[in-house]
């Protein structure tokens, strides 16, 4: 057990344009190499063609797609006596959130789209309708969950 206290969690700012403390956290992911203002740009230029596109506001289809690819469930390995068990776990709601964009972001970079931007618009429209290759993985991540229900009882 650490002897120490548990660290302070730090408080993180709002975003400049929406006021909101999830886009600030997206924008931190999207960031690569420190280049903030480059991750802001790439961030509102998708939320305004998302406006565009589907003539519903950027951030409200953030939300939705959020939403949807964020998981409840997901599999952690236990080692119990030589034997290594999938044990499905529930997912903490800091961490249900940090998977839902490292997923959306991480689909997005992989997508055929020109510029960022775009591929990140098309990856949050399509996730906002529950569709799209983000939406599979929290499929399969609740499949696996699933498919190993009998280790449950083996929860610490």
């Amino acid at each position: 057990m650490a002897r120490r206290r548990p660290p302070e969690r730090r408080k993180v700012i709002p975003d400049p344009r929406y006021g909101d403390v999830v886009v600030s956290k997206f924008i931190h992911n999207v960031m690569v190499r420190g280049k903030k203002s480059v991750a802001e740009r790439a961030v509102y230029d998708a939320f305004d063609s998302i406006k565009e596109k589907t003539s519903q506001e950027g951030i409200d289809v953030f939300r939705q797609a959020l939403n949807n690819v964020k998981p409840s469930l997901e599999v952690k390995s236990r080692r119990i006596g030589g034997a290594t068990y999938q044990v499905p776990v529930e997912v903490r709601p800091e961490r249900r959130t940090q998977l839902g964009m490292r997923w959306l972001i991480s689909f997005a970079r992989s997508r055929p789209e020109r510029t960022f931007s775009e591929r990140l618009a098309a990856e949050l429209i399509m996730a906002s309708k529950n569709e799209g290759p983000s939406i599979k993985k929290r499929e399969d991540t609740h499949r696996m969950a699933d498919a190993n229900k009998a280790f449950a009882h083996c929860r610490w």
